[in-house]
């Protein structure tokens, strides 16, 4: 009776077990967007307090007073630098420990590491104007929202090209480096270019990969785990094309 019905209907067993992986996929993404939205809030919250809190900003940051009286930005403190690695030690932390910790565990981490972020960020709000950091963020959130949904619908596997944009971002750290002691100005835009090409493809192949990370059989803890970890993928794929792009668009101070 029951196969009558579906077949009177066109329900298939088939269709209806991919329909719900498909409400299932959409349920997973939605779970890793919110993750990542949530991070970004937060991460511009702490930076704002701690660029408008001087018994904050005074315990991370240097400065100096010009000839004409303007107070300017010239280094980190000792807490400044801890507060500044601090959140690779977390990525590590999360990357490495992720099976075996819980979910819960690992969603406090991963909300530690986007204030810790913020905290660090604070010292671009000393030097670019906050119009030019607003107008940056729209930008970012606009392209990176237009890669990710590439990244979701496409069918073209981008497995190959992510092997060939890690290799450039290895690239783009190491003359990032060498940068450090050159300070060409023609290498530093190139690096800023190539970070911003970058950190778009690694958008739509995180996306992809991310997509490709569900199953539908995963336990409730799991599927939590997973999304904590594609969020924090996309989460530093904004950022870093967000600061690569603020290098092109900011007006300093």
């Amino acid at each position: 009776m029951v196969e009558d019905f579906k077949s009177r209907y066109g329900v298939s067993s088939g269709a209806r077990s991919a329909a719900e992986i498909d409400e299932g996929l959409r349920a997973y993404m939605l779970t890793v967007y919110n993750y990542m939205a949530s991070a970004l809030v937060l991460t511009g919250l702490m930076a704002y307090i701690t660029a408008n809190v001087p018994a904050l900003y005074s315990l991370l940051y240097t400065f100096a007073k010009a000839p004409d009286g303007t107070v300017y930005l010239t280094g980190q403190t000792m807490l400044g630098l801890i507060v500044m690695f601090a959140p690779l030690g977390l990525v590590f932390f999360l990357s490495f420990r992720i099976n075996h910790m819980k979910a819960s565990t690992a969603q406090t981490t991963f909300w530690i590491y986007a204030g810790l972020v913020g905290m660090a960020l604070a010292s671009i709000m000393f030097v670019y104007t906050g119009t030019s950091i607003a107008k940056t963020f729209f930008v970012t959130a606009a392209a990176f929202g237009s890669l990710s949904l590439y990244g979701y619908t496409t069918k073209r596997n981008l497995s190959g090209m992510g092997s060939f944009l890690i290799m450039g971002l290895f690239g783009i750290i190491i003359a990032s480096v060498v940068n450090m002691f050159l300070h060409s100005g023609m290498m530093d835009f190139i690096i800023s270019a190539g970070g911003v090409l970058i950190f778009a493809g690694l958008t739509a192949y995180d996306t992809q990969k991310i997509k490709l990370m569900y199953l539908q059989a995963d336990g409730r803890e799991i599927a939590q785990k997973k999304a904590i970890m594609g969020a924090l993928s996309l989460y530093l794929d904004f950022i870093n094309m967000f600061l690569f792009l603020l290098r092109f668009m900011g007006n300093r101070n």
